[in-house]
């Protein structure tokens, strides 16, 4: 950003950040028009770029656009900054900046968008180069007050020197200075092998105020005068409101208005949200549910099953002809498998605390794109985007699900029928899991041709069912068809197929319930690799080879795939015999960039009890910016895998979901937990994520053991509904 081109609006202060100068408050960010040219922070610490703010005794502030839900981006991405920057690391702090503002600068802070594994992969680039670029310039700061050449000073650790003299000074006393000149225009990164900060394993920056209990979530916002709100929608997808019957309720305590929230829900505005929820529950609404209400969970896999052998379906990789090799095959294989939907069940349900006025719309929420919700307060408030804001605060659990905005509309919906008031709107958990935004269900059905040697000559995979993209970014469709039902099956590019096979057909039968698809961590390369790897499997045990060198066979032009493949067999030692009663199972994938594997150890009581002992993980991301913290989230993955292959698992009835509490949508316990063992394995020259691909091979690692274990084949999941759970 050119500091002598001041941006053509009006003063006025934008909030930036929740973490202020030791207090936990908001803080002011003063964007002149025609003024100084200096942007200021509230405390009156001067900005180099829109990345770094240095204030006074040193501290340095890194501007996060991303969002911090658990998985550690925040710390990465400062990491990232710092490492450029050549600042004492034990001084840095971090804020986000808020969509509004960004805006208002022409999006100086590029993407806010925290999914699909993109927060560090995407924009390690820009912002590496903000913290080279301020380093450049409170350098040249510091030659210039000394009068010497700028090739003669050299920064570390908040401190510049003049090497010639041996002279030095501090970022925080040649700030003000430095931000005062114009960036260079261009800057150079340092080689990964100069990297002191990048791929070490630093703490987290946000786990001392989770802590202490001071870091704030959406939920845990308070306003002067603020009201809350509770919220019941048609629990028929596609149904509307009837009628409800506000005089039932009008005389109950704290109640203060009952509104519709568009078409399809009604909302209780009280004094404690208790009130609202206690008034929303004796309030009788009729709700007109549709059509949608005679579907269940038999009809959708009817449907599904009908598109494994009919109608058309969109091509995702081909190669060869994969319809003759089958014909002329000397031996064939066929499965079909299917995967459910399952719920994000966030810890934190959905809120969205509204202020509105006819001159400002202002939201504070969590989110994983500041941005969405931003446009989603404009639209739903009807205001112009300098008279809208949204304060974006830590995540209670995002997995995908924020990454979307119906609770950002309802809140300032509610809000505009009681204007000056701010209303802090909270879903119940059986809202919240009422209305998900579901992993898509799918079935596949998998055929493949040997020839007379036990060769692969052919592989036809055919998915039946949902399209993500189709509901809620068709923009993003290629000619009808959905790119993102092909993860980890592609032909290449970062979630592309890990095996050879000369005759290949990876097609999409595109059905698509009623029941709204999302983003659920991991997404398609979830079931995709759950097909994959156990049929694989099947295939290794249906001609007698060993499921590791089958494997293998198919992957010599799959290097990267291999080689995570191979690090956890050689960990787990897979040519070596299990001890007694325990049995292994691998699998293999790539997503989102990285190349990730696992093998498991596992044993299995009275055939339906399992406890897995131990999984072995490689996760291949390119480069590892804080290795410990990948260590971390692979663990937390297995957690969310394991508990999906369990425990999971939405149906549907009359309609609607029939899973709205942990009552009967469990998640795994500490005790059920195996021993996590990762392999880091940067292998360098790309950027992959790391949130989200390893949790994919957790699955198909534990059925394929479940296999060796019992000789049994698993191809419909959760576990419960086999009646099989954890020892």
């Amino acid at each position: 950003m050119n500091k002598h081109v001041a941006p053509q609006m009006n003063r006025r202060a934008f909030v930036i950040g929740t973490a202020a100068v030791g207090t936990g408050l908001a803080l002011g960010l003063d964007i002149p028009f025609g003024g100084p040219s200096v942007v200021r922070a509230a405390d009156g610490s001067p900005e180099i770029n829109a990345w770094v703010v240095i204030r006074p005794d040193d501290t340095v502030v890194i501007r996060i656009a991303r969002s911090e839900m658990g998985q550690g981006t925040l710390t990465g991405l400062a990491q990232l900054v710092a490492e450029e920057l050549e600042c004492d690391w034990s001084k840095v702090v971090t804020e986000f900046p808020t969509p509004g503002q960004s805006v208002a600068r022409k999006r100086v802070w590029g993407d806010f968008s925290t999914g699909g594994s993109r927060g560090i992969r995407t924009s390690q680039d820009y912002v590496r180069k903000g913290g080279a670029t301020a380093r450049m310039m409170l350098i040249q700061a510091a030659a210039n007050e000394w009068k010497v050449p700028v090739t003669e000073c050299t920064a570390a650790n908040s401190v510049i020197t003049h090497t010639p003299s041996g002279r030095s000074t501090t970022y925080g006393k040649v700030v003000e200075a430095a931000a005062e000149l114009s960036p260079p225009a261009e800057v150079k990164l340092k080689d990964p092998k100069d990297w002191k900060l990048i791929g070490k394993g630093v703490k987290r920056l946000d786990t001392p105020d989770k802590v202490t209990g001071t870091t704030i979530y959406g939920i845990d916002v308070k306003l002067p005068g603020m009201l809350n709100a509770a919220i019941a929608d048609c629990p028929v997808t596609g149904g509307k409101v009837k009628s409800f019957d506000e005089a039932k309720i009008a005389g109950m305590k704290g109640v203060k208005k009952v509104v519709k929230v568009g078409d399809t829900a009604v909302a209780v505005i009280a004094e404690t949200w208790w009130h609202a929820k206690t008034a929303l529950e004796a309030l009788p609404i009729v709700w007109d549910e549709g059509d949608n209400a005679k579907v269940s969970s038999a009809s959708i896999a009817k449907w599904l099953s009908e598109g494994l052998d009919t109608g058309p379906a969109f091509v995702g990789n081909k190669s060869g002809d994969a319809a003759a090799a089958l014909a002329s095959a000397a031996k064939k294989v066929e499965a079909v498998y299917n995967y459910p939907y399952q719920n994000h069940a966030t810890m934190e349900p959905l809120n969205a605390t509204a202020l509105y006025t006819a001159d400002k719309c202002e939201v504070w929420c969590g989110t994983q794109n500041g941005e969405a919700a931003f446009a989603a307060v404009l639209e739903a408030s009807g205001l112009p985007a300098d008279k809208c804001e949204v304060h974006k605060l830590m995540l209670g659990g995002g997995f995908g699900r924020r990454g979307q905005t119906d609770y950002v509309r309802q809140a300032v919906d509610i809000a505009k029928q009681m204007p000056g008031t701010p209303i802090k709107m909270l879903w119940s958990r059986e809202e919240d899991m009422t209305h998900g935004r579901y992993h898509p269900i799918t079935q596949c059905k998998m055929t493949a041709g040997f020839d007379a040697d036990n060769n692969l000559t052919a592989l036809h995979m055919r998915i039946s069912g949902q399209s993500i993209l189709f509901a809620l970014r068709p923009e993003a469709m290629v000619d009808g068809k959905d790119p993102a039902t092909f993860a980890g099956l592609n032909a290449s590019g970062d979630a592309a197929f890990g095996y050879s096979v000369p005759n290949l057909l990876i097609d999409h039968s595109m059905r698509n319930p009623h029941i709204i698809p999302g983003f659920w961590r991991g997404v398609n390369v979830n079931h995709n690799a759950l097909y994959v790897e156990c049929f694989m499997d099947e295939l290794a045990h249906a001609v007698g080879q060993n499921p590791l060198e089958f494997r293998r066979k198919l992957m010599k032009d799959h290097p990267k795939h291999l080689a995570a493949l191979n690090a956890v067999a050689e960990k787990i030692g897979w040519d070596t015999p299990a001890p007694q009663g325990v049995f292994r199972g691998l699998a293999q994938h790539m997503g989102y960039g990285s190349y990730v594997a696992a093998a498991a150890e596992i044993s299995v009581t009275d055939g339906s009890k399992i406890r897995v002992h131990r999984i072995v993980a490689a996760t291949d991301p390119g480069y590892a910016v804080n290795p410990a913290q990948i260590e971390r989230q692979v663990a937390g993955s297995f957690v969310y895998g394991l508990t999906g292959l369990f425990y999971g698992g939405c149906t549907v009835k009359d309609g609607r979901i029939e899973q709205t509490n942990f009552d009967t949508y469990n998640s795994m316990r500490i005790s059920e937990m195996p021993k996590v063992e990762s392999i880091v394995m940067p292998s360098g020259g790309f950027w992959g994520g790391v949130g989200e691909p390893t949790i994919c091979v957790a699955g198909p690692a534990v059925l394929n053991a479940y296999f060796a274990a019992t000789g049994k084949r698993i191809r419909s999941v959760p576990l419960r509904d086999q009646n099989i759970t954890f020892a």
